[in-house]
């Protein structure tokens, strides 16, 4: 899944993109814990670095199938003349993955 989250994110305007992770809630039992490594392990192994947008993409469509309604925050911040931007994903208010950068940006969109 990370794979077509980094094509998704290359090659589609992000209206579209986003939709990747935006699944129905599911039956499908994976433990969190699980699926954060999964998504960290494979990560670890692909020839190039995945950003926290593919990473908050494939989280939240695996928690959702999971019957987990996690949510995809987007946000930005101001940092030396340049806008960046940044992807986290929560489930029950609490961040489950890109949390800790989290804190220092503002949300500016919030994706089910």
């Amino acid at each position: 899944m990370l794979i077509m989250a980094s094509a998704a994110i290359a090659l589609l305007p992000f209206r579209y993109a986003i939709r990747l992770g935006s699944v129905p809630l599911g039956k499908e039992r994976i433990s969190m814990a699980d699926c954060l490594w999964a998504i960290e392990a494979v990560s670890r192994r692909l020839p190039w670095p995945t950003a926290c947008i593919e990473k908050g993409l494939v989280a939240q469509r695996l928690l959702r199938g999971s019957g987990l309604d996690a949510l995809l925050h987007y946000g930005a911040r101001q940092e030396a003349n340049e806008l960046e931007a940044h992807v986290w994903v929560t489930v029950d208010g609490q961040a489950v993955i890109g949390g800790e950068e989290a804190k220092s940006f503002a949300a500016i969109a919030v994706y089910p």
